[in-house]
């Protein structure tokens, strides 16, 4: 029924026998197998990792991807074989879950993330409103500035649209897999998800505070933001009720010209000066307007944040806009008002 919709959750493995740390999370918090099962795409044929899987008996369903050769990539690409073969063993999860085994929706989580209490709930009531709004394309667990001290833990069941997309335990529906499919990158499927051509324009829903952590440092990017974001982000531990809530503050019109727009423009504009010095307290939610890639960035580093653009767009950014905490109060790293669209050459 509606109201009790099957959204199964794809795990993708490989080498990792930690995978059983995110397994058992997952079976701990799930609140009904039959609702959210639970599959397992192995890839790498790491036979370790397989009987860690195989242990779990009929509480998972564990699929292994047949295709395990090395890729022909360009010379210079010879480093970056294990981004190959994750968009390939992705393409091939992703196509057993929608084409075998029919599903209408599906959660893709890594066999290195750790989930929140109300993982389940948070899906399950983001999911008729993916559906019912062609401006969302996915549903993401994920803050990339979920860091402790950048987020406000009393305002759990806050959610955000954002135009960057997250990963890292996100929901995506059948009919976007129909029209990513047929185009699906040789490598690099993240980015290649980031760049205009593939999000014409839409946006995902992102926590306040994540519902999945990352346990991984060991994989294919080597650790490279681990020490020094992933490691801190904070993971949700306060379970909220999310399908008792009204979500209608997240339909694009609804958002945009009441709740959240109007917000921004409304908070009172600082220098980062005044922020960095603690000063000015007293005006409560305050925005840092930026104008150019250069200040925002500057900016980014000076606050904390994440400061890397992709095809234009800052780490959970809507509208140009990051939303964040800095010394207990709420900070809105904004564009001018009159913002007319991101440029991808900010990169």
């Amino acid at each position: 029924s509606p109201s009790q919709p099957v959204l199964p959750v794809l795990v993708l493995a490989c080498d990792r026998s930690t995978v059983r740390r995110c397994l058992d999370k997952l079976l701990r918090y799930r609140p009904s197998e039959r609702r959210f099962p639970v599959i397992v795409s192995q890839d790498c044929g790491h036979a370790e990792t397989a009987r860690v899987i195989e242990s779990y008996g009929q509480a998972v369903a564990h699929i292994r991807q047949p295709d395990l050769s090395d890729i022909p990539v360009p010379p210079e690409h010879r480093k970056f074989q294990g981004y190959y073969k994750i968009a390939r063993h992705y393409r091939w999860a992703l196509g057993q879950v929608f084409r075998v085994f029919r599903y209408r929706a599906a959660i893709v989580v890594e066999d290195d993330l750790e989930v929140a209490p109300d993982f389940f709930e948070y899906f399950q009531a983001l999911f008729p409103v993916l559906q019912g709004d062609s401006s969302l394309w996915c549903v993401s667990a994920w803050n990339d500035n979920g860091k402790e001290q950048m987020v406000d833990p009393s305002q759990a069941e806050l959610l955000y649209r954002t135009d960057f997309f997250p990963g890292l335990g996100w929901l995506l529906l059948a009919e976007l897999w129909d029209e990513l499919e047929p185009k699906w990158p040789k490598a690099f499927w993240d980015d290649w998800m980031r760049q205009p051509e593939q999000r014409r324009g839409r946006s995902c829903v992102r926590p306040e505070v994540s519902r999945t952590m990352t346990f991984g440092r060991k994989g294919v990017s080597h650790g490279q933001f681990f020490d020094q974001y992933l490691k801190f982000i904070k993971l949700n531990d306060r379970f909220v009720p999310f399908t008792r809530l009204d979500l209608s503050y997240l339909r694009k019109d609804e958002y945009d010209g009441r709740f959240f727009l109007p917000r921004v423009y409304a908070a009172p504009e600082v220098k980062v000066e005044e922020l960095q010095g603690n000063r000015r307290r007293e005006l409560g939610a305050v925005r840092l307007q930026y104008r150019g890639r250069e200040a925002f960035k500057a900016f980014a580093k000076a606050l904390g944040i994440m400061d890397d653009l992709k095809s234009g767009v800052p780490r959970g950014g809507y509208h140009g806009i990051v939303s964040f905490v800095y010394r207990g109060r709420r900070v809105y790293l904004a564009p001018p008002q009159d913002w007319t669209g991101y440029d991808p050459s900010w990169s």
